[in-house]
Parts: C-alpha cells; structure tokens; sequence
C-alpha cells in the first residue's frame, strides 16, 4: 500500500510540473508582439590612414566612417573615400610645414597604377574602379627620431595627430626552418634575432613579402608574384616589456592578405613558408601609441564574428577623427627558403 500511495504522488507531482509549463507556455505565446527598434544614426568622421617611413614620403589616405548596418558593395566602399582637392592637409616637423597634395590612381600612368596596387596589396581592376586617392608630399622624407605632426581640415573637421619615427633598431639575423612535426617537410616559419635597446618602451612590428613567383601548377596565378605587398601576420606587433635590454629569438607565421583566395592561402599551406621561397623581411620600429593602436586593431580583428568576445571601441591617435597616423623605422632583409 505504501508502494502504491508514493507512486500515485509521483504521477500527480508530473501532472502538476507538466500543468505548470504548459500555462507558462501559452502566458509567454499571450505575451509576444513585434518589437521596432530604432539604430541610431552614426555620426559621420573622417579616417585616417597615415604612414611614413623612413626614407620615404608620407602616404595619407582619408575616408568617412560608416555605420554598422550599413551597406558594404564595391561601390559604397569606393564612395567612402575621400579624394577632394578642397581638403586642407599638412605635416609640421622641426617647424616646417609640407602641404600634401592629392594623387588619385586615374591620374597615374599604368605602370604607376601597377606599382600603386601592389603597393597597396589590392588588384589593379579593384585600383582603378574605385579611383583610389592619396595624399603626400614628395619633398617630405622621413627620417628616425624625427617627430611629425599631421593637421587636417575639411568640411567644418579638424583632425590633428602626432607620431615620431622611432631610432632604427635593425634585426641581428633573419632564417628559415622547416616545422619537423609538419608531414610536409618543406613547411616552415622565419625566425628572427634581435638585440634590444637599454631602454625601456621599445616597440617592434613585423611585415613580410614573398618575392618569388607561383610554379605552373597554380594554373590561376602561374608566374605571378607570390605577394604584391608587404603584409603583417595577426600578432605582427610587441613590445620590450619582458626582454628590455636583451636580445631574443622569435618567429613568425606567414600572413595572408585579406579575403584571399589563392590556392596557397586555403590549403594545408596556410600560415607556412615553403622551402624555394624569396622572402622579404621589414623588421619596423613604432612609438608605443602606435603599437597600442595596431595591438588594439589586431585583437579585435582576430576576435571578429565570435560571440564569446568581449566588444571594445578600437582607440584612435587622431584628435578630432578617427584612426592613425604612423611613423615606421623600417630595416629589410631578404631570406631564401632553402
């Protein structure tokens, strides 16, 4: 009997559960209604997309930013850019002031829109259709320790921002090996050594570029260049926070460029170097704003698309705008895969 009596309040404690989710179900179907939201519209700031190097004239490109839900064809990219000759841009350094100019890709020869395009690692149809522009100054070269200032006005806007090309420190050594645990034994990384400066604060970033071309057997790019420009692998930058002082050995996976569908770049090749490769190596020094910048801008483009990441604003070094302006102290060396 007692059997019987705790099995029939087994049953009706079910009864009573299953009661209760089937109100709570129809009181949360009573309860739905279309719901509006309304995005706020983001205010429109000009970009800034700076660099110069050592040895070389500042590159400037400017365009608006864009809110989040908003369209992002080919065409409304390019439209995004601003290549207007009413804008009013300057670099300052040791009191005087260079006036950039504006060079857009229409107005370059062909063989120029080529050097451009690889330059900028975009295709020379994507150059010409959106007419990039740019803006520099031929007479300004950059020079290590040297600080600049950069001042733009535009359309009731003005930016201003400060950089310095940081003292050359070049990397001691630079090689290839192969990974031995890679059933591919023609895979590898470049590692690199470098001695750092006795003073705290020293920033580095890392660009390669294969210079050798694709064999027959990459029949879409067979004889093409195997990268058009310089690129930096997600985690191209560091600081001297734990090696101040000392000189240490690391290495670095190969980049991709961005959407790339080459062969090489979605097969089991991806992130290696190959043994018959001509890699060119830009070992650069930054200030710390720009390494905390690039640091910034690669963490959250690592992050992009995964829900478990924790959302930031990328900080900017422009005042009044948006974006960077950039001075780089660039050494090269070339290394052959072998």
């Amino acid at each position: 009997m007692t059997g019987m009596k705790q099995t029939k309040i087994a049953g009706l404690a079910t009864v009573y559960a299953a009661t209760l989710m089937l109100c709570g179900m129809v009181a949360l179907m009573g309860c739905e209604k279309e719901i509006t939201v309304d995005l706020p519209v983001a205010e429109a700031k000009i970009v800034v997309e700076g660099t110069i190097y050592n040895d070389q004239p500042p590159v400037l490109f400017l365009s608006w930013s864009q809110g989040y839900f908003e369209p992002t064809s080919l065409s409304d990219i390019g439209n995004l850019y601003i290549g207007d000759p009413a804008v009013q841009a300057s670099i300052a350094v040791d009191g005087t002031v260079y006036p950039l100019i504006l060079i857009c890709a229409a107005d370059l020869p062909e063989a120029l829109q080529l050097e451009a395009a690889a330059a900028l690692g975009v295709a020379l149809e994507t150059l010409v259709a959106l007419d990039l522009c740019a803006y520099t100054s031929p007479t300004l070269i950059g020079v290590p320790g040297k600080q600049y200032r950069l001042e733009i006005a535009y359309q009731g806007q003005q930016l201003t921002c400060d950089t310095k090309i940081p003292e050359l420190v070049s990397l001691d050594s630079v090689w290839f090996d192969v990974i031995s645990t890679l059933p591919d034994d023609s895979l590898g990384f470049l590692f690199a050594n470098v001695t750092d400066p006795d003073t705290l604060g020293n920033c580095y970033r890392w660009f390669a570029k294969r210079i050798n071309h694709y064999p027959a057997n990459f029949p879409d790019y067979a004889n093409q260049q195997k990268d058009m420009s310089f690129i930096a692998p997600i985690g191209s930058t560091t600081d001297d926070q734990f090696f101040n002082g000392l000189s240490f050995e690391f290495a670095y996976y190969r980049g991709t460029s961005p959407n790339s569908v080459k062969e090489d770049d979605l097969n089991g090749e991806r992130g290696f170097y190959k043994r018959g490769d001509t890699v060119v190596v830009r070992g650069a020094c930054i200030d710390r704003r720009a390494f905390q910048f690039i640091s910034n801008m690669e963490e959250q483009t690592a992050n992009q698309g995964s829900p478990f990441a924790v959302p930031f604003n990328l900080p900017t070094t422009v005042v009044g705008g948006l974006g960077a302006f950039i001075g780089y102290a660039a050494s090269y060396d070339t290394v052959i895969c072998q």
